[in-house]
């Protein structure tokens, strides 16, 4: 008794093709690279330590600012307690003399915290 043609088995022979998978295991998509972006985006142990990166980097420049403040501002009082009669100086010292300084403080740490963050998208980006 002759078989059935839809029941009939056929044997394909050829090269083995390779099936691509995308990001999510999909197939048909093409691999996706490595970015460090989605290690942060996934909170791997990576990603945590780009990020632990960037804060240290920002701590750095936060303590560095504060260090130059306590040192612009911190002998101020031993200062006057030495100058008890100089009442003009202080008050010219405190409305004129300390602000420039202080100025330039906050704008070099905006500066370097810019920069910071900016490098940080740099590396994660893969610019």
């Amino acid at each position: 008794m002759p078989q059935d043609p839809a029941e009939r088995r056929v044997v394909v022979t050829g090269p083995p093709r390779r099936t691509r998978t995308g990001s999510r295991g999909r197939p048909g998509h093409a691999p996706a690279r490595y970015r460090p972006r989605t290690e942060i985006d996934e909170q791997t142990t990576l990603g945590h330590t780009y990020v632990r990166s960037l804060m240290r980097s920002q701590l750095r420049a936060a303590l560095a600012g504060f260090a130059v403040l306590v040192l612009l501002v911190g002998p101020l009082p031993l200062l006057f307690a030495a100058l008890p009669d100089a009442r003009r100086l202080q008050w010219a010292l405190l409305g004129f003399g300390l602000y420039p300084p202080l100025v330039l403080l906050a704008r070099w740490y905006v500066r370097r915290a810019e920069r910071n963050e900016r490098d940080f998208v740099r590396l994660v980006e893969d610019r």
